[in-house]
């Protein structure tokens, strides 16, 4: 039986039912009321299972006042769980408000894994999987998208998007213009669902698949795009040691920033300086 008092963190199915766990159901059977992004879609999900857990909606805009009741209930000795319209919670969906207030009231929480769409397209990819970086939803708008897409050109992980359908086309467009014409990428659609679609093209040619093709540009879709080589002998600065050239660039003119940097970090100063001079431009 679910253990009372407690905040059960669970994963459902994204598209094929058949993906849920045995713990999963067990645990949204016996716990005593469930938090849902939407309760009218979770019911449907009760009623296939015969759930008749009590739902209540748990949504960006009630879920820090939600989170007061719920807590009140789990210290009276009531057990809960999470869950979101398909996946896994928090992956880019409501609940981290709730689960830090838990875990700050002293109370326990329990993730039960599952679905997760971003890790069954990265599963799937063939992209490298040893380091990779969740980005979620790019910015609606395309100038904050490109500032984005701009920011990550040189990340040598592998990059993974959520994007909506009727933006997936432009975002595509965005990421060629940044990444490059020959960059791999991935467009992983509707996954475990009937029309699942996992495609991969360098990012000219995955444009103009998708362009050709309406029906790409429909249902859920996730872009993963392979990450940025760095061109062979040249030598490279790490993360930390650009956050602090930006940080002097930001207060001093170019060739003091680098030799301050260099100071700073231990690298090259020239490497330094033409680094902030490329910064500058």
């Amino acid at each position: 039986m679910a253990a009372h008092g407690q905040l059960f963190i669970v994963a459902t199915p994204i598209g094929n039912l058949e993906d849920i766990t045995a713990r999963a159901l067990r645990v949204l059977a016996e716990v005593d009321v469930i938090a849902a992004e939407d309760t009218r879609h979770s019911a449907k999900l009760m009623q296939h299972f015969s759930i008749n857990t009590p739902l209540i909606a748990c949504h960006d805009h009630n879920e820090r006042d939600l989170a007061e009741r719920l807590i009140a209930r789990m210290q009276g000795g009531d057990s809960v769980a999470l869950i979101s319209d398909a996946g896994t919670p928090l992956i880019s969906d409501p609940g981290y408000h709730l689960v830090r207030q838990v875990r700050e009231a002293g109370l326990k929480v329990v993730p039960v894994p599952g679905a997760c769409a971003m890790v069954a397209a990265l599963s799937a990819a063939g992209l490298p999987s040893d380091r990779f970086a969740f980005e979620g939803f790019l910015p609606a708008k395309s100038a904050g998208r490109q500032a984005r897409l701009a920011a990550l050109a040189e990340d040598e992980r592998t990059l993974i998007f959520y994007e909506a359908p009727h933006r997936l086309l432009e975002s595509l467009k965005d990421m060629q213009a940044a990444f490059g014409e020959q960059r791999q990428a991935v467009l992983a659609r509707e996954l475990t669902k009937t029309f699942e679609t996992l495609h991969g093209a360098p990012l000219a040619e995955l444009v103009a698949w998708v362009a050709a093709d309406s029906n790409q540009q429909r249902g859920e879709c996730a872009v993963l795009v392979a990450p940025w080589q760095r061109p062979e002998g040249e030598e490279s600065l790490d993360a930390h040691t650009l956050k602090v050239l930006d940080a002097l660039l930001a207060e001093l003119p170019v060739k003091k920033a680098a030799a301050l940097a260099a100071q700073i970090t231990g690298a090259r100063k020239n490497l330094l300086y033409q680094q902030a001079l490329e910064r500058k431009g």
